[in-house]
């Protein structure tokens, strides 16, 4: 145990105190100015919310999280979506907040506001999601988990989807994220050991329209939180570890209506063609440097396409655009696009993806 780890089974015994009937605590949750970490804290609401409206708008001091410079570093919080709290339990909530600045505008990395607007744009054409998160879990001195503290583990090819000691590390926190998941209201569909040892994946979706960010933005919130019980780190670098190792991807599935009807490939293969235009615009929206973080991920090589160009294949992880096999043969279904890094944000990944495929922009 690291010198700074707290004694959980003391704390335990004050989490059991019962509060007060018609109070309870909501730990606002946003994302700071740097576009990949979250922040939070919490106040104690006088009543039981059902919904995030009922909730109060909040600040922040912004010049603290990179959103505001100190002379004016009020940030404002308005709650967008309502979760149940896995760690306090009981009524507590954990709120989902959009960020603005004294002005009103949304802050720079407040990417939902426009997400939500193109979503609502494209309704009719019911745009469903389902993302791929993968991550690696590191040590407290940001050596990748299990692995030997002088050394490589033996090469790649036994981890993905493995079992045993020698094979996976740090099941125990992805075990105890999916169940807070679960009870927090998450739509979660999954979760594998990956092909890099301490990488995993969870599966968040089908999600329709903004609730896939507001889900997935959450998860990656419960993510570091449990892991932080564990004594554990999470990074969702996109190249953790240069070399012969893979990467990590938040792979993007996505569907309309008129995909998954009857013969939806027509409407798929339309879909492709459209993304084959817009490849550059994509490829800036999908991680938080405009691809300079992606750069080190999509080389060609370890089940990535070459992030200067674009390809499209049935069962192909080498392509841009994977069509899945079953899709392919049963003529409806959904696309795979691959490009997207393990730290994009998946607001501006949704956005980009109905502006091109549903907006014809």
């Amino acid at each position: 145990m690291a010198g700074n780890a707290t004694n959980k089974t003391v704390l335990d015994r004050y989490m059991r105190l019962p509060i007060p009937d018609n109070k309870c605590q909501a730990m606002y949750v946003w994302v700071d100015g740097s576009g990949e970490n979250l922040r939070s804290k919490t106040r104690t609401i006088n009543f039981i919310p059902k919904s995030p409206t009922e909730l109060p708008i909040w600040n922040f001091d912004g010049s603290s999280t990179g959103q505001a410079e100190g002379s004016n570093s009020d940030v404002y919080l308005h709650p967008v979506a309502l979760y149940q709290d896995p760690f306090r339990l009981g009524d507590n909530k954990l709120v989902l907040c959009e960020t603005y600045k004294h002005n009103k505008k949304p802050t720079e990395t407040n990417h939902r506001h426009r997400c939500l607007e193109v979503c609502t744009k494209a309704a009719d054409t019911h745009p469903w999601f389902g993302m791929e998160q993968e991550y690696t879990l590191l040590d407290t001195d940001k050596h990748p988990l299990g692995w030997p503290k002088n050394g490589f583990p033996g090469p790649q090819g036994p981890y993905y989807c493995g079992v045993g000691a020698s094979k996976v590390y740090g099941r125990d926190v992805v075990e105890a994220h999916y169940r807070a998941c679960l009870y927090a209201g998450i739509n979660i569909s999954g979760e594998n050991a990956e092909v890099m040892p301490a990488q995993w994946e969870f599966q968040v979706g089908p999600c329709e329209g903004i609730t896939m960010g507001d889900d997935l933005w959450m998860a990656r919130y419960l993510l570091h939180r449990v892991a932080e019980d564990f004594n554990v780190v999470v990074s969702l670098d996109p190249k953790p570890i240069p070399g012969d190792w893979n990467g990590a991807g938040m792979h993007t599935n996505f569907s309309t209506k008129g995909m998954r009807d009857p013969n939806g490939i027509c409407d798929i293969e339309k879909a492709i063609d459209k993304l084959s235009r817009h490849h550059i615009r994509h490829i800036k929206a999908y991680d938080p440097k405009e691809g300079k973080d992606n750069e080190r991920r999509l080389t060609g090589l370890h089940e990535t396409s070459s992030i200067h160009d674009f390809s499209a294949g049935v069962a192909n992880r080498g392509c841009s655009i994977r069509i899945p096999r079953g899709v392919a043969e049963e003529k409806q279904g959904y696309l795979e696009d691959r490009r997207p890094s393990s730290n994009a944000d998946p607001y501006m990944v949704s956005e980009v993806l109905v502006r091109t495929i549903c907006l014809d922009e």
